[in-house]
């Protein structure tokens, strides 16, 4: 699956005006008796257990083989098969596998304006910079298209590498959420009621739909928020607004009926919606984007 391959890169004005590069990647299978970490990295990255590192850039690393260990400046954090872990510029770590297992580690070193403002999305913290996810081919696959960018060094492979990290951590804040959810009876409510507001985008009752389900609306708003990032109402609004919208472009209903057609209480009422979730009024809006 992963062959033993390392590169160090170097990057350009364009790629740091980019936002996001690629310092790093690698695929390194350990074996028990082999010592850790291999003395062939420049010294930047080169490190002695009792003395640990301090990096300039982000490292995500998966473990697809073998057990071991990540400590940092906040605490110890076990590793094992399937754990993905990030180490953060300027924040002392040492890692290392199990003298009985060893393991195979894939890495991504990277940096930028762009990485470090995602980075600060709240599910990437250094007090919590291990994750166990398993075995995911989606993670796999993610790697594997990196390392293959990385190795050929075709011009422009930054970019389209740095949206491939991008992807990656996208799949760490995913499966970091599904995991509140898997095998809960609320995830199936959610699904199931989140069609009913696709099908009925008309104001609806949520309460009494989260009752029908046998679920406390209390409960179920907040696994629905947990869920999705939103209240429940609030995503229904915004499936209203959607449907306005295009309402707006493609009709030539007037904005009083589209309004009684998506259920809100008044003209005035979905007006000021309008304008504020879209920052326009819905008749700017028309005007703007209607094509004659």
């Amino acid at each position: 699956m992963f062959k033993n391959q390392v590169k160090y890169l170097t990057t350009s004005e364009e790629d740091s005006n980019w936002g996001f590069y690629i310092n790093v990647a690698g695929s390194v299978n350990i074996l028990p008796t082999d010592n850790y970490p291999s003395p062939n990295h420049p010294s930047e990255y080169f490190f002695h257990w009792k003395d640990g590192r301090v990096l300039k850039e982000f490292q995500i690393n998966y473990i697809t083989d073998g057990e071991g260990i990540l400590e940092n400046s906040y605490g110890i954090f076990p590793l094992k098969t399937g754990s993905i872990f990030i180490t953060f510029p300027g924040i002392w770590h040492r890692y290392k596998p199990l003298n009985k297992t060893g393991w195979t580690e894939n890495y991504i070193g990277f940096d930028g304006a762009m990485a470090r403002k995602l980075i600060a999305y709240p599910q990437f913290n250094p007090k919590n910079p291990a994750f166990t996810f398993g075995i995911k081919e989606e993670l796999i696959d993610t790697y594997l298209k990196i390392f293959d960018l990385v190795k050929k060094e075709q011009p422009g492979f930054q970019q389209i590498a740095s949206g491939m990290v991008i992807k990656l951590l996208g799949y760490i804040v995913s499966f970091e959420k599904q995991k509140g959810f898997s095998g809960k009876r609320v995830a199936q409510v959610i699904e199931a009621i989140r069609f009913e507001m696709r099908q009925n985008i008309k104001e609806l009752n949520l309460k009494e739909m989260a009752q029908k389900h046998n679920v406390s609306y209390s409960y179920f708003r907040k696994m629905f928020k947990k869920y999705t990032g939103v209240s429940p109402g609030q995503y229904h609004l915004q499936l209203r607004i959607i449907r306005a919208k295009e309402l707006l472009i493609s009709t030539d209903r007037s904005i009083k009926e589209i309004s009684y057609e998506l259920g809100f209480q008044s003209i005035f009422y979905f007006s000021n919606m309008f304008k504020k979730k879209e920052g326009i009024a819905p008749s700017n809006f028309r005007n703007k984007n209607r094509v004659e």
